[in-house]
């Protein structure tokens, strides 16, 4: 399973932490409502995608909006490439949540 968010080809969208790693990497928060297009609602990066998943502060942000369904795509790079992957990420989509 695989969603292009801008450039990259990212694990996901789950649905459940389950199917994410313990792993260095970007995270995108999905949301979506009744159709087939996700939204993106929050962008991040961690030395662990799925700790930091599960435990994010943020959750609140991400169901304020709304949507039906909250899924999570993760791409999993080193530290050096996540920050820049972060960062143009967030350029690029500025996502409702979170702040960089």
């Amino acid at each position: 399973m695989g969603i292009q968010i801008g450039s990259y080809n990212l694990d996901g969208p789950h649905t459940n932490i389950g199917g994410l790693h313990a792993q260095s990497g970007v995270y995108v928060i999905l949301g979506r409502s009744g159709g087939t297009n996700w939204s993106v609602v929050d962008i991040g990066e961690s030395q662990s995608v799925r700790e930091r998943v599960e435990t994010h502060d943020r959750q609140p942000c991400w169901q304020r909006h709304g949507y039906q369904v909250l899924a999570v795509a993760a791409l999993y790079v080193n530290e050096r490439q996540r920050m820049t992957i972060e960062k143009e990420l967030r350029i690029r989509y500025t996502p409702p949540c979170g702040e960089k």
